[in-house]
């Protein structure tokens, strides 16, 4: 009995520690979080320094129209309890004559975030991590940038709670959900919303033991977007959804490999099709020790 207790302890803390991996990781953007939605975790970082740089890549395959999209990122977190990053967007350009020329730019994304209220405070269980955060994206010239010959610039502010649940015995999960104002339109990819709006973000993963010591996530997100995109009237723009499952090969190595579907944006007007629903989306994200 006490060599099984010992093995479901060992379980428990490895799993545990994939969760905590599996949160660390970067997102579409450069932020710790899921696929394309902040946590309210930070990059690890001691208390009273920097901590050791993140670098991530993320691949978008958004169809004929938009083209291929990829990110490069690095993040840093500091003080324990804040984190600060750069991504560089790059296009590959679509092959639909009059669209896709309005989508074959790259652009500059900066972030930062800083934890609020630290998960489980004052010794409790279910108080989520709280934190407030910022994105700002220089240099885009998509759609309406391209119709005006403009280079643009749009941001978002936003606070997220995020909570990882260990009480349901062999199955850890975490929740998260956030608000933000935004005037973006598809986190840049579309240029710049008409104005600000607020719209609501969340996620949902839970945790398996997979092969060769490794764990797998599963998981779902959703990022409200706002609807109409700024000098293209009559265009409407859907909520952004993931399906995602991220591999941890190993607790021991900060290595994290997403694998996932992603829904954009499909027939924004009538006539005009972007054709970037069910498109494949993958990341790669690494911590160094």
């Amino acid at each position: 009995m006490k060599n099984i207790r010992r093995v479901l302890f060992a379980f428990t803390a490895l799993t545990l520690l994939s969760v905590a991996s599996w949160a660390q990781g970067l997102n579409w953007e450069g932020q710790t979080g899921a696929f394309i939605t902040p946590f309210a975790y930070t990059s690890q970082s001691p208390n009273d320094g920097v901590g050791k740089p993140q670098i991530a890549y993320h691949y978008l395959n958004t169809g004929d129209v938009v083209g291929n999209n990829s990110q490069a990122s690095i993040t840093l977190g500091f003080l324990g309890r804040a984190e600060i990053g750069y991504t560089r967007a790059f296009s590959a350009a679509g092959k639909t004559a009059g669209l896709s020329q309005l989508f074959d730019s790259s652009f500059n994304t900066f972030h930062g975030k800083v934890n609020l209220v630290p998960e489980n405070v004052a010794k409790t269980k279910w108080v989520p991590a709280i934190s407030a955060g910022f994105v700002t994206r220089s240099q885009v010239k998509r759609v309406g940038g391209v119709l005006t010959n403009k280079e643009t610039t749009n941001g978002d502010i936003y606070l997220v709670g995020t909570k990882t649940i260990t009480q349901v015995k062999g199955l850890p999960f975490v929740l998260s959900f956030g608000y933000k104002a935004t005037n973006a339109s598809l986190f840049g990819i579309a240029g710049n919303a008409p104005n600000w709006q607020g719209r609501a973000f969340g996620a949902a993963a839970f945790v398996v033991k997979g092969p060769s010591k490794s764990n797998l996530i599963f998981g779902s997100e959703f990022a409200q977007q706002p609807r109409f995109i700024k000098d293209l009237p009559g265009a409407t723009v859907p909520t952004t959804l993931t399906y995602f499952v991220r591999i941890v090969p190993t607790s021991e190595i900060p290595l994290n490999i997403d694998f996932g579907v992603a829904q954009a944006a499909g027939k924004i007007a009538p006539g005009v099709d972007l054709k970037a629903r069910h498109q494949f989306a993958l990341g790669i994200s690494y911590r160094f020790k």
